[in-house]
């Protein structure tokens, strides 16, 4: 499937410069009203921010949904936090080169490590970067959102540009087979019309290790097959996901 039609819906007419900077940078048309193409996804500009819509759906990404997941006592139990973990390194620069829109960064934030996202597809980095502005304008999470920085493009080219080696690489990459899960949410649909699925896994690998981490962290089904076939030095399993940990000597 290509990528879907896309229209900027300016909702409110202060929002005007904002929608037209978007409709640049993404290359796509200024509407009102929702008066798109049948079929196309809205990306919608109002005072409040940035949604997605389409299919009488709609996504508004908002950190501050999440408070009641990044209470210390809750985050000492997420594996992910466990996973990237490293002896000596209380807080760990980690790189979130599948970065979506940021709900696995942000717990790692919360837990204290300095967060490096990368996003590829130009919407959702927009989204993303729209979330991460609102927080930071929220007390309560403004100085978690002070530890996430976000970059919009491919991670296989930024792995290899970065100033300094990261502590760790956490790879969450979306493939063919998650796309129809009867376990994502409704709203969720309209991110996987955007997301392309990996299309090398050997190609993320090779930049993750590229990057020189002390480890990589890769997300995976709970029975789903390593990673480009990399087996993991060991494993945290829940009952839906893994994470596999993969030692990289440098």
């Amino acid at each position: 499937m290509g990528i879907p039609m896309l229209a900027i819906d300016l909702i409110d007419p202060a929002c005007a410069p904002r929608a037209k900077r978007l409709a640049e940078h993404l290359g796509a048309p200024v509407v009102t009203g929702g008066a798109a193409d049948e079929g196309a996804l809205l990306l919608r500009v109002d005072a409040r921010g940035l949604s997605l819509a389409g299919e009488g759906m709609e996504l508004r990404p908002d950190f501050a949904d999440r408070m009641a997941r990044l209470k210390p006592a809750n985050l000492g139990r997420e594996l992910l936090v466990r996973a990237v973990r490293v002896k000596g390194v209380p807080a760990p620069h980690v790189v979130d080169a599948t970065a979506g829109l940021g709900d696995d960064a942000l717990l790692l934030a919360a837990a204290g490590c300095r967060v490096t996202m990368f996003e590829r597809d130009p919407v959702i980095a927009a989204l993303l970067d729209d979330a991460l502005g609102r927080a930071r304008e929220d007390p309560r999470l403004a100085g978690i959102a002070a530890r996430m920085e976000l970059a919009e493009g491919d991670s296989v080219t930024g792995l290899r540009s970065l100033a300094e080696p990261p502590d760790v690489v956490y790879l969450d990459p979306m493939f063919p087979g998650r796309t129809k899960s009867a376990a994502v949410k409704k709203k969720f649909q309209l991110l996987h019309r955007l997301e392309r699925p990996c299309g090398d896994e050997g190609a993320l690998m090779d930049a993750a290790r590229a990057a020189r981490p002390r480890k990589i962290v890769v997300k995976r089904p709970a029975k789903g097959p390593y990673l480009a076939g990399v087996k993991p030095s060991h494993s945290l399993a829940g009952k839906a996901v893994r994470f596999d940990c993969i030692a990289c000597p440098r």
